[in-house]
């Protein structure tokens, strides 16, 4: 492989002229800039971006912190992001977590040291005092974490509250919700409409949790059904769990949606998959990450940009498991 010292040689230029020329900065005449890029081609030369990165201090890379994989939502995020960040010529590392602060901070961290350029998080155990200290910019995404980084989100409140309030339109009458984790912040707001909206509208207050999982959700959806044969319709906290609830209806011989109703939320392409095909609350899941990574780009080129706080819509997408 050949070194930037072959290629000044070979254009009898110094390293120095080849880096500018590299870098594209600082002057150099045509002529001989033209005299290094032949060399460069004719050499088949690749700058060692590791190298570059420890010289410029920067990488060309930014980090993505995703609590889990297996969840068909965060995939879509990493496509907007990189659809963004690859052609301004960044490539992200993607990070699980499991929503476990330890190894947030350890990535994090580590990344940082490898002169990443910045960072998009969703984490509901990442603070400002395990971010403050950085000296590149963090967007945090679907979760808000404090005042003083940009965020991207949605009004999952709002969104929860609509979709109940449309739940109650069709004739829903005895409505059960599969709740979140506890200490997720998306799944307490959408928790929060619905306690709200059940006791505006004088009905009974009939949750589990369902984790976020599929599993959980079927599991979970059973054991309601069981202990409340009056449940005529069930709002889950996400697509995944929805779709597991619709599982658990399938087993237990009820049919949907004349017996029973679902509503999802998220707008995930599995809801499509199934039959009946799942009604859900829709969060406009790549403008999202498109946002985060263009607000992440613009504070990389400028430091001395504001804060940003960007809350984007839901709407609801009517298709065949609410009655």
């Amino acid at each position: 492989m050949a070194t930037i010292s072959e290629v000044a040689k070979r254009a009898g230029v110094s390293v120095a002229t080849v880096s500018r020329v590299i870098n594209n900065k600082g002057y150099v005449h045509e002529d001989t800039r033209k005299a290094v890029v032949q060399a460069i081609a004719d050499l088949e030369y690749k700058p060692n971006n590791v190298a570059r990165s420890l010289f410029k201090k920067t990488s060309k890379m930014i980090g993505f912190v995703i609590p889990d994989i297996t969840n068909p939502f965060f995939p879509q995020l990493v496509r907007a992001i990189e659809d963004v960040m690859y052609p301004a010529g960044y490539t992200t590392i993607l990070y699980n977590s499991d929503e476990r602060l330890e190894h947030e901070v350890e990535f994090i961290e580590g990344m940082t040291a490898k002169y990443t350029d910045g960072f998009i998080v969703v984490s509901n155990s990442l603070k400002w005092e395990h971010l403050q200290q950085l000296s590149v910019p963090v967007v945090a995404l679907d979760r808000h974490i404090d005042e003083r980084l940009s965020s991207v989100i949605i009004d999952n409140y709002d969104g929860a509250k609509k979709a109940l309030e449309y739940m109650i339109k069709r004739g829903c009458k005895t409505i059960a919700h599969l709740a979140g984790p506890s200490d997720v912040f998306t799944s307490s707001e959408r928790k929060r409409a619905y306690e709200d909206v059940m006791r505006e509208h004088g009905r009974p207050i009939l949750l589990k949790q369902g984790h976020y999982e599929l599993q959980k959700g079927m599991v979970t959806t059973m054991q309601l059904l069981e202990e409340h044969p009056e449940i005529d319709a069930v709002f889950a906290a996400n697509d995944v769990m929805a779709i597991g609830a619709l599982k658990a209806a399938a087993r237990l011989g009820v049919e949907v949606p004349k017996d029973i109703s679902f509503m999802g939320f998220d707008g995930v392409q599995w809801g499509e998959t199934v039959t009946p095909e799942l009604t859900t609350m829709q969060q406009p899941i790549y403008e999202m990450g498109k946002k985060a990574a263009e607000m992440l780009l613009a504070r990389i080129q400028d430091s001395r940009m504001p804060v940003e706080h960007y809350v984007m819509d839901t709407s609801l997408k009517i298709r065949n498991s609410v009655r």
